[in-house]
């Protein structure tokens, strides 16, 4: 009976400090870091992180320019840093992801095309590892610019299945 009850307390323990959240994976076997689809339960609690932009590599640099910024995986490099910390305050991490928006500008050097390799270098470092196998449903798309101005070549966003 002990062993019944603390195995039960333990089932209701494991169970509510992760989200209930299913990631199914992409057909044919593909190892592309990227879920098809993330189901979630009703009673899971989501979070609408806004979108975050990298910060400045080199302060010193002329504000705006390449320098400033970085290439595209530096600045992706930047704004998963940048996540890093407004996760830690919300209580959440890489692995409680589940939706991701990628807006990357073109880069000037790559005649106007995104760099979609220099993202990918820095999205694996934090996702489908095997410290952080879980993947995320993802989108990424090019676009013309973003407010930050000139430079500035990617722009995040993420949902997040928050753990009880």
């Amino acid at each position: 009976m002990k062993k019944s009850l603390l195995f039960a307390a333990t089932a209701l323990f494991a169970s509510s400090t992760i989200a209930d959240v299913t990631r199914h994976a992409l057909p044919n076997n593909s190892t592309f870091p990227i879920s098809r689809a993330v189901e979630v339960t009703p009673d899971t609690t989501l979070i609408f992180h806004s979108g975050m932009v990298p910060g400045p590599v080199d302060p010193k640099a002329t504000r705006g320019s390449r320098e400033y910024y970085g290439d595209t995986e530096t600045q992706a490099l930047n704004v998963f840093k940048r996540f890093e910390a407004s996760f830690k305050e919300l209580g959440v991490d890489f692995g409680d992801v589940i939706k991701m928006q990628v807006f990357m500008v073109g880069d000037p050097t790559m005649e106007g095309k995104m760099d979609f390799g220099g993202f990918m270098k820095a999205y694996t470092k934090y996702f489908g590892t095997e410290e952080q196998p879980n993947k995320p449903a993802r989108s990424a798309f090019q676009i013309a610019g973003l407010a930050g101005g000139p430079n500035m070549l990617i722009e995040i966003e993420m949902v997040i299945a928050k753990p009880e």
